[in-house]
């Protein structure tokens, strides 16, 4: 069925024709292309940094910087296919290392400061990563685990270069060639033109969590960027008559703002404006007020705070006029409060790391609270009974099936076939989540049907978190669920067996997560139990474990 097609009350969306070309390259589309136009002495990206303060660049510039990016990469033997490993904080060198090794041909691989060097190493050597571009601030501590591995030629790693952002003296390694990013971008003043890529070859792979226990990479094509065109067009609310600037809370590395907040915007000659630093709930509306940004893009974490802990209005955001949402559901309560506090609306999206954001609210349908609003031009979403294959009816729940031929579905799992063919098949690829359609063609977002726990805005696989915890001697088992603290709020918890012969305590296991997974996964509470409630086949049913069942918690 295809659930753009019941839309009773309204007029049906305008047909969607799409226009891929033969060769295409995000990096040069999102800067070259600009050069010889208006566009390029415009400012592309406000970084607001607590310690460097604000930090610009224009288009010209991060044409310039990227080409420099790419050429260095070329100048130190990197090759096209080969993947940069980007670990870096908001920041310009962000958008230099994402988008220059994609002009190089490289596959860009974005990760979060916030993992830990375990997890770096693990994403190092499942994408067998030639280069890590990371902050000289944190190398000390990635440097050690880094350099015994390269040693170890049963479980070597393929990084040969670390370029690294920041300030600080140069640093030297035994192990890798080890350059100080600036100068090394300075000393090249000649460089060739972006890689000429199809538009199918790999651009960039992203993490996602996996139901392993390990982190899942999704490889997506250069025309992933143009897949995102109806979400330009039906989920932002581009000004024609000005120059957007767009304020997004997030960290590049996250997939939402890797589209919203940087490809879509730069693609458009919009201004991106981004923090690195503490967060507080005053913080956004103060850069929407300095930078005059007309576009607000956050997760409804960040909404609720504004709200419940400032006194901000409208009149004090003078130039805004379009918000955004996406990561978790925003609730009814919360976009009334908004309403009723700034006069507008907060317009919702859904997405997934191997689909980018598909679904979404849009000024062209009245927001109906609770719902993902509609499938988004040139998606030609289906809703299928996953063991029929057949079309569900209007109000019955159906997976959500996107045609293999829509251009931003990604190309496959990375090193895991098995994987791609069991949801990429018969013409389909089977996104694991359910929706429903009700007679005015609104959908309704159900989720999946596995145990992926969404907190404050993260997907928080409970398989990577066990098999952390299972790494501890004291633990005999484990099983990590979401909780439920406030309405529409989950924390992380996990609940731990421990062993008869090695007693160890919940806040032990608390902050033995802390060190070995990133601060979004690491359970926020620990409780000891004697058992799980399971299936015949011993399987721990998750959604029977309640606080109830336990000995006792940390803290």
């Amino acid at each position: 069925m295809n659930t753009t097609a019941r839309l009773a009350p309204f007029q049906p969306f305008p047909a969607w024709t799409w226009h891929v070309p033969e060769f295409f390259n995000i990096g040069a589309a999102c800067t070259d292309a600009h050069l010889g136009t208006e566009v390029e002495n415009r400012i592309a990206m406000i970084v607001e940094d607590d310690y460097l303060g604000t930090v610009f660049i224009t288009y010209s510039q991060l044409a310039q910087r990227t080409s420099q990016f790419a050429q260095l990469l070329r100048k130190q033997g990197v090759e096209p296919g080969d993947r940069v490993l980007i670990r870096l904080p908001n920041s310009i060198d962000y958008p230099t290392a994402f988008l220059g090794a994609m002009k190089a041909g490289c596959i860009a691989v974005p990760t979060s400061t916030l993992l830990t060097a375990e997890e770096v190493l693990y994403l190092a050597k499942d994408s067998g990563a030639k280069v890590l571009v990371m902050d000289k601030a944190t190398w000390p501590q990635l440097s050690p685990q880094l350099s015994s591995h390269v040693a170890d030629t049963a479980d070597a790693l393929s990084i040969n270069l670390i370029l690294l952002s920041g300030e600080g003296p140069p640093v030297d390694s035994d192990a890798f060639m080890v350059l100080d990013l600036d100068p090394a971008l300075a000393a090249i003043t000649a460089w060739s033109a972006a890689h000429a890529t199809h538009a199918n070859d790999p651009a960039y792979l992203v993490y996602t969590s996996g139901t392993t226990g390990y982190p899942k990479g999704v490889l997506h094509a250069h025309r992933a960027l143009i897949g995102r065109e109806p979400a330009a067009e039906y989920w932002f609310n581009f000004d024609s008559r000005q120059v957007d600037r767009i304020l997004h809370s997030g960290k590049f590395n996250w997939t939402y703002v890797l589209g919203s907040g940087l490809m879509d915007p730069l693609y458009r000659g919009k201004t991106v404006i981004v923090h690195e630093g503490k967060n507080d709930a005053n913080l956004w509306t103060q850069l929407i007020a300095k930078h005059q940004a007309t576009i607000f893009i956050g997760v409804p974490t960040i909404y609720r705070q504004i709200v419940q802990k400032t006194t901000t209005t409208k009149v004090d955001v003078p130039t805004l006029r379009f918000c955004m949402s996406a990561g978790e559901h925003l609730s009814d309560d919360m976009l009334a409060a908004w309403r009723t506090r700034f006069g507008m609306d907060i317009f919702e999206a859904v997405g997934m790391s191997e689909f980018s954001y598909y679904l979404s609210q849009s000024i062209h349908r009245p927001i109906r609270a609770g719902s993902a609003g509609f499938a988004q031009p040139g998606h030609d979403i289906k809703l299928l009974n996953p063991d029929t294959g057949e079309a569900v009816a209007s109000g019955e729940e159906g997976m959500i099936a996107v045609p293999d031929t829509d251009p931003g579905l990604f190309l496959r799992y990375w090193n895991l076939p098995d994987e791609t063919a069991k949801y990429k098949h018969d013409g389909y690829f089977f996104t694991g989540d359910y929706a429903k359609v009700d007679d005015d063609g609104y959908l309704w977002f159900l989720g999946r049907r596995d145990d992926i726990i969404k907190s404050f805005g993260y997907r928080v696989s409970p398989y990577e978190v066990e098999r952390v915890l299972k790494s501890h001697p004291g633990v005999a088992d484990c099983a990590c669920v979401g909780e439920e603290i406030e309405k529409n709020k989950l924390i992380v918890v996990a609940y731990v067996i421990t062993q008869a012969d090695h007693p160890v305590s919940a806040n032990e296991l608390l902050t033995f997560g802390q060190q070995h997974l990133a601060a979004y996964k690491a359970p926020k509470r620990i409780y000891l139990a004697r058992d799980f409630p399971r299936t015949k086949n011993g399987k721990i049913l998750r959604r029977e474990i309640s606080p109830s069942m336990a000995v006792t918690k940390s803290g």
